[in-house]
């Protein structure tokens, strides 16, 4: 029988699926704005800019491109050095459930609580590589 996956592990599987989901998102997005046709070319026509939605996207994505590999490496850094514990689940929670909600927030458009919630990430990532010292 095989031992339980950390759970830590597994917030960061769920985090992989939060970016794989945000890349579909964008690229629905733009299929919708742009069309197939240019879905599948090449892509190397001037387009009009992207409408509201497809950019807040796009840049919610470019945000969680920017921070998801510090908290891969924090995750994976705290497992290899086997010091998983009830603080490193808990700021792998903040990050996964603070990128959800920015997601959320970034979409909607709401500005100043949007910035607020991006620090509930951070801090998580903050959380986890506490457990290294």
């Amino acid at each position: 029988m095989r031992p339980p996956v950390p759970a830590e592990l597994l917030v960061l599987a769920g985090s992989a699926l939060l970016v794989v989901l945000q890349i579909v998102l964008a690229a629905q997005l733009g299929n919708r704005q742009y069309g197939l046709r240019w879905a599948a070319s090449p892509r190397d026509a001037t387009v009009e800019p992207p409408g509201v939605l497809l950019g807040r996207a796009r840049r919610a994505l470019a945000n969680m491109l920017e921070t998801w590999p510090l908290f891969a490496a924090a995750v994976l850094a705290v497992g290899l050095a086997h010091r998983f514990d009830l603080w490193s689940l808990v700021g792998a929670h903040l990050y996964l459930w603070g990128r959800v909600l920015y997601l959320v927030l970034y979409l909607a458009g709401v500005p100043l609580i949007r910035s607020l919630v991006w620090n509930v990430g951070l801090a998580g990532i903050l959380v986890v590589l506490a457990q290294l010292v």
